[in-house]
């Protein structure tokens, strides 16, 4: 198949296929005889693997390790244990950073009742004091 069948099939577009080529996370694919890219039903179901690694956010480099774990079927697999674990470590440290970012954003406003004009603007007048702070 083409790559714009696999496009189709996956969900993915040509673009992201073409990049993660770029990147060495798809194999390399035969050509055909006009120099068109064929792809399988290997390439499908690799494709949706690291689709799926990446719907979970996991980095590229993750994504690669996992893929070169994945075909050496008689490794141990502490190592794909550990990176999930540290993984999950990390989305536990933005969620604690994004709570934070909500509380400064409720903060911001409920510091205006949204009554009368700009010039009066508790938010603006609070942001700029930040600036201020920061600078």
């Amino acid at each position: 198949m083409k790559i714009g069948e696999l496009s189709t099939l996956t969900g993915c577009s040509v673009q992201t296929i073409r990049y993660y080529e770029k990147e060495h996370l798809l194999p390399k694919t035969q050509r055909s005889e006009g120099n068109f890219r064929l792809y399988d039903d290997a390439s499908v179901e690799h494709l949706l693997f690291i689709k799926r690694c990446r719907s979970l956010d996991l980095s590229l480099s993750e994504i690669r390790r996992l893929l070169e774990l994945r075909y050496s079927p008689n490794a141990p697999c502490d190592e794909v244990s550990h990176m999930l674990s540290s993984h999950i470590n990390h989305v536990r440290a933005r969620i604690e950073e994004l709570i934070n970012l909500e509380n400064q954003l409720a903060s911001l406003l409920h510091s205006c009742p949204s009554q009368g004009t700009v010039k009066k603007c508790e938010i603006l007048k609070n942001l700029i004091a930040t600036q201020k702070i920061m600078s």
